[in-house]
C-alpha cells in the first residue's frame, strides 16, 4: 500500500558518534523524500563530526575517523538539508526519541532554524513495538519477508523503514493511511520539546516536566523566579529545549512588558 500524502514526507536515518543528543554528532545522514505523486529522491552524506568517533560507535555503523576526514561538517550541509526537508513531514525508526532531537540540535548548533510545530512525525518503530515488539532487522524480516542487508548503514535503514511502513499499512486494518493519524499513533507522549523536559497540563499549557518545578506552568515559574531561566540557558540542556523556553519568555514579554523582567 502506498502512502496517501498531502505533501512530501522525508524518511531519514542518522549514524552518530553516540546516543547523547546534546553532546554527540552526526557522521552520516540519509534522506528518502517521498512525494504525493509517488516519486522519490534519495540523498546521503558522510559528515565530519569535528570530534573523534568512538570505536564502539564505529563497530556499530562501520564509519571511522578516516572515512569522514575530508567530508563536510554538518554546518556546511545544514542549509542544503534544511531546504530538502522544508515543508515536509518526517519519518524514521526510533526517530521521535533520537533522530529528530539530534537533528534539531545539529541544525540549531549550525545556526539553522528547525521547527516541528507545522510538521507531523511518524516513528515506524512505535507502530512495530505497539503491534509486534521487535527490532528493525526483525521488523524488515517480519513485514517484508526479506533480510536487511547492510544494517546500521543510514541508507539501508532508511529504505527499510519506508518499506516497513507501507507493509504495516497493508497488514493492520486499523492503521489509517493518513500522516496525521500515523503521527498521533506513533507518539508515545506529547512533549513541548523533544527531550521531555517540557510537557503539557490538561489545558495544553506548557509545564516543567522535571526537577523542583515539575508540574508547574513555565510562565509562572519564569515570572516568580527569573533567575531560573538564566540557569536553564547556561546549563547543559538541549538547544531545542532552550529555544522553546526562550519563545515562551518572549511571548510573555510581548503580552505584558512588565513581567519576566
Amino acid at each position: 500500500m502506498n502512502l496517501k500524502l498531502n505533501r512530501p514526507i522525508c524518511f531519514f536515518d542518522l549514524e552518530t558518534t553516540g546516543v547523547d543528543i546534546t553532546k554527540d554528532r552526526i557522521v552520516e545522514i540519509a534522506v528518502l523524500k517521498v512525494f504525493p505523486q509517488g516519486h522519490q529522491e534519495s540523498h546521503r552524506w558522510l559528515v565530519n563530526p569535528e570530534q573523534p568517533i568512538p570505536p564502539q560507535a564505529s563497530a556499530v555503523h562501520g564509519i571511522t575517523d578516516e572515512m569522514v576526514a575530508e567530508a563536510p561538517t554538518f554546518k556546511k550541509l545544514a542549509g542544503e538539508i534544511s531546504r530538502l526537508i522544508a515543508n515536509s513531514d518526517l519519518a524514521g525508526y526510533n526517530s521521535n526519541r533520537f533522530d529528530i532531537p539530534l537533528l534539531a540540535e545539529e541544525m540549531l548548533r549550525a545556526e539553522c532554524d528547525f521547527d516541528m510545530s507545522n510538521r507531523s512525525a511518524i516513528d515506524v518503530q512505535n507502530i512495530f513495538h505497539k503491534k509486534e515488539q521487535r527490532t528493525l532487522s526483525a521488523a524488515y524480516q517480519f513485514y517484508c519477508q526479506q533480510s536487511l542487508e547492510n544494517a546500521h548503514t543510514a541508507e539501508a535503514d532508511t529504505a527499510a523503514t519506508y518499506e516497513i511502513l507501507k507493509a504495516q499499512l497493508d497488514r493492520y486494518d486499523d492503521l489509517e493511511n493518513d500522516v496525521t493519524f500515523l503521527s498521533d499513533f506513533t507518539t508515545r507522549q506529547k512533549f513541548a520539546d523533544f527531550a521531555g523536559f517540557l510537557g503539557y497540563d490538561d489545558q495544553q499549557r506548557i509545564c516543567f516536566n522535571f526537577g523542583k518545578h515539575k508540574g508547574r506552568l513555565v510562565t509562572q515559574v519564569l515570572e516568580s523566579e527569573p533567575g531560573y531561566f538564566s540557569w536553564l540557558l547556561n546549563s547543559d540542556f538541549p538547544l531545542y529545549t532552550k529555544k522553546v523556553l526562550t519563545g515562551i519568555k518572549l511571548n510573555a514579554l510581548n503580552s505584558n512588558p512588565n513581567t519576566l523582567l
